[in-house]
């Protein structure tokens, strides 16, 4: 008798033939600037973050971080505190790999210290990805400097890794850069486009190079400006001015340096100039000494100009 009970569930869908939304899980590695904002940003279009960074002192700092950005938004008129919660409820931190199974996008947004350091690590980072999640779960990383096709060397499933770059560490940013690498499938780079259009980006597709558009745009436009101003030919200020007011930029290259950070502008330098060899992309003498002194921009208050706490600049730095 028992064999003939009809079930509601006869005339529904089954449990693997449900429609499934593409995108609910997101995981990414790393959470300093770059990666709250990518944090911020996705559990903004509703989806679940999930981040992992070395030691829970990390992750309380990273979330109150994000707090504060949000808290911004709302005394710019930008955000309701309701949205704030939400946001903020959809973003969980972890110390354990294994919390992201269930992901459909993992993204590495780690901060490196140097070419080999950065490679050496990126690809370590992206292996233990691929031990702890699904296998159709796409794994990309957030480097423009390196370069995805050999990142993902020593991995089993190199086909479903893709570069997927942020142009700035700012969450308003309109565009991506995506790279299809040497074994990337079609439909991995496909989704990823689809990720980012459902995350309000355009996407600009990139064909696989070191630097690949952005980052060899502005590394040698940064180098200049240091150039130009250590031979006196005009001030930090006029310099900056000449791009904002002249040519429409919203912000000039020293300006944008800072905003971007130092240290991040000297790690391409050499990246690139490992790579390509070429003197425009060999780092300003200026943009090391204010390395070495820590003084990486908005971040910690002192770069090419001196920074308030809440950002705003407040004049210029005469450490150089």
């Amino acid at each position: 008798m028992a064999d003939n009970i009809e079930r509601l569930e006869d005339y529904g869908l089954s449990k693997d033939s449900r429609p499934k939304t593409l995108f609910s899980r997101v995981g990414i590695v790393g959470a300093g600037s770059v990666g709250q904002n990518i944090a911020r940003m996705v559990s903004s279009r509703g989806l679940d973050v999930v981040f992992l960074e070395l030691s829970q002192q990390k992750i309380d700092k990273a979330f109150a971080d994000i707090a504060r950005e949000l808290d911004r938004m709302i005394e710019r008129w930008g955000m309701t505190n309701s949205e704030k919660l939400g946001i903020l409820s959809r973003i969980k931190g972890t110390t354990d790999y294994n919390d992201f199974s269930g992901c459909d996008l993992v993204i590495e947004a780690v901060k490196s210290t140097s070419r080999e350091h950065s490679h050496v690590i990126r690809a370590g980072i992206l292996k233990k990805i691929e031990q702890h999640v699904e296998r159709n779960t796409i794994i990309a990383t957030n480097s423009s400097t390196q370069v995805i096709t050999e990142l993902t060397a020593d991995l089993e499933h190199k086909d479903r890794c893709v570069s997927f770059h942020f142009l700035t560490p700012e969450a308003d940013a309109r565009i991506v850069e995506v790279v299809k690498g040497l074994y990337t499938s079609q439909d991995a780079y496909e989704n990823t486009v689809k990720f980012a259009n459902l995350i309000g980006k355009r996407v600009i597709p990139v064909k696989e190079s070191p630097g690949i558009i952005s980052t060899r745009l502005i590394v040698p436009f940064i180098n200049e400006a240091c150039e130009i101003l250590m031979e006196g030919v005009g001030s930090m200020e006029d310099i900056d001015t000449t791009m904002k007011v002249g040519f429409g930029l919203p912000l000039g290259p020293f300006e944008m340096a800072d905003k971007i950070g130092l240290d991040k502008i000297l790690r391409w330098c050499e990246n690139l100039y490992d790579e390509f060899g070429d003197l425009k992309y060999k780092s300003s003498p200026l943009l090391k000494k204010l390395v070495r002194a820590n003084h990486f921009g908005r971040r910690t208050g002192r770069g090419f100009y001196e920074y308030s706490k809440d950002g705003v600049k407040i004049n210029r730095n005469d450490f150089f």
